[in-house]
């Protein structure tokens, strides 16, 4: 059973997605409750390399609301994600192409543990988003006028 905790909204609209993978993520106590509470903000998140190792920089996890301060997790570090070696290697070298990045999809509950679903994008263009929203209003006027036809 997957729960969705939370989505990047805005990833479709700025990327094209070309490839999703799903990934673990390493999360402290007081993470995964705030996150169970769906308390994730993706805006400017991304992913990079360091040593040879995938992390999420800029996404903001809030801090647990019952926990003390003390014991409370930074909000915005950068936080590791588990991946088999092999898929590293693959996405460095298609991250070496031009114009590709990597970027997180969406949080969510898979029976008790918290994956992350990663995507290779691309960048869109202002063009290019100005397309992607015509076609959606024409599609979404065209269901609009089947709709009234079918029910007059």
């Amino acid at each position: 059973m997957v729960k969705i905790l939370a989505k990047n909204k805005k990833a479709y609209h700025n990327y094209f997605i070309e490839e999703k993978i799903e990934a673990g993520i390493v999360l402290t106590g007081t993470e995964v409750k705030s996150c169970r509470e769906g308390k994730i903000s993706f805006k400017d998140s991304y992913c990079d390399f360091d040593n040879g190792e995938l992390y999420i920089k800029g996404l903001y996890i809030a801090p647990y609301k019952h926990a003390s301060p003390t014991f409370n997790h930074d909000p915005e570090r950068d936080r590791k994600l588990l991946l088999h070696k092999n898929e590293l290697r693959r996405l460095i070298g298609k991250i070496k192409e031009k114009g590709y990045t990597i970027i997180p999809l969406a949080f969510y509950l898979k029976g008790k543990v918290i994956k992350v679903e990663i995507a290779l994008a691309r960048g869109k263009k202002l063009y290019d988003k100005r397309e992607t929203e015509r076609k959606r209003d024409l599609e979404r006027m065209v269901r609009s006028e089947l709709k009234k036809g079918l029910f007059k």
